[in-house]
This record gives structure tokens, C-alpha cells and sequence, in this order.
């Protein structure tokens, strides 16, 4: 009896969790196939994860002039926020949709711990919205090197 008190509360505090849009513990997930490429561009830096299909997934972008880096991913429609899971992490950043390039990004300072979070996850971090599965791809060192050009 006590013990199916304690896991019926226990469902409850998880559903309440999953209603305020907390990110999922990504730590035991397996990061999807395809590489990240780094680059050098007239505004900083970017790095981007392409899956098998060579279809961009996520990109990390400096923008030098204003050391801020911006998180972006492929969306069909606006979000109030992108979820950030690292294996020491997780945040909700507010996000803006751009319809044109069919992105919902999210802005940081370069000096934001959340960066330093990606840049030392565990073998993987992952990016989510609200009601959608979250995108989880390899902590490689390009990410990394986007961070550290801004906050050269």
C-alpha cells in the first residue's frame, strides 16, 4: 500500500514537471548519427551539426561584435522557449522563430555558464521545445571552439 502511495506521487510530480516544460535527463540518451563542421564566418563563428542526410540539425554561432552566441534549430513554428540539456545543466532560453529560414534560435552572453555546460557535457547535450522530442548530439570539440572564439 505505501509503496504504491509513494509511485503514484511520484507519477504526479513527474506529469507536473512534463506540464512546466522541464527538459527530460537526456544523460542515458544515444546522440543521433552525423558530424559537426566548424567555420569561420565575416561575423565569427559557427559550428554546425548535420545528421546522415547532411541536413543541418543545430548550429552554434558566434557574433563577435556583440559577444553573444546564438543556439539554432530546424522548427515548423514558433516556440516560447529552446530547452538546453548538459550533463551538468538544463535551462529553458526564450526563443524567437524566424519563419523564413524555419529556425527557432536562442540567444546567449558569451560569458553564460550554460555555454561552458555544453562545452564539458558528458559525451552528448540535447535541444528541445516544448512538446517535442529533444535533439541530442555529441559534445565534440567544434562547439567548443565557437564558445571560446567568443569570449576571445
Amino acid at each position: 500500500m505505501r509503496a504504491s502511495i509513494v509511485a503514484a506521487l511520484a507519477l504526479i510530480a513527474s506529469s507536473s514537471l512534463r506540464a512546466q516544460g522541464a527538459a527530460p535527463d537526456l544523460s542515458t540518451a544515444t546522440p543521433v548519427a552525423g558530424n559537426w563542421t566548424y567555420s569561420a564566418t565575416a561575423s565569427g563563428s559557427e559550428a554546425s551539426f548535420v545528421n546522415g542526410c547532411a541536413l543541418p540539425q543545430l548550429t552554434i554561432r558566434c557574433v563577435a561584435a556583440t559577444r553573444r552566441i546564438i543556439i539554432a534549430k530546424p522548427a515548423t513554428g514558433a516556440a516560447p522557449f529552446l530547452n538546453v540539456w548538459t550533463s551538468a545543466l538544463m535551462r529553458n532560453i526564450p526563443a524567437s522563430f524566424n519563419p523564413a529560414t524555419m529556425r527557432l534560435s536562442a540567444e546567449v552572453a558569451a560569458t553564460d555558464p550554460l555555454l561552458d555546460a555544453i562545452a564539458f557535457s558528458r559525451g552528448r547535450f540535447g535541444v528541445s521545445v516544448s512538446g517535442g522530442p529533444a535533439l541530442v548530439v555529441p559534445a565534440w570539440a567544434e562547439a567548443a571552439h565557437v564558445i571560446e572564439d567568443c569570449r576571445a
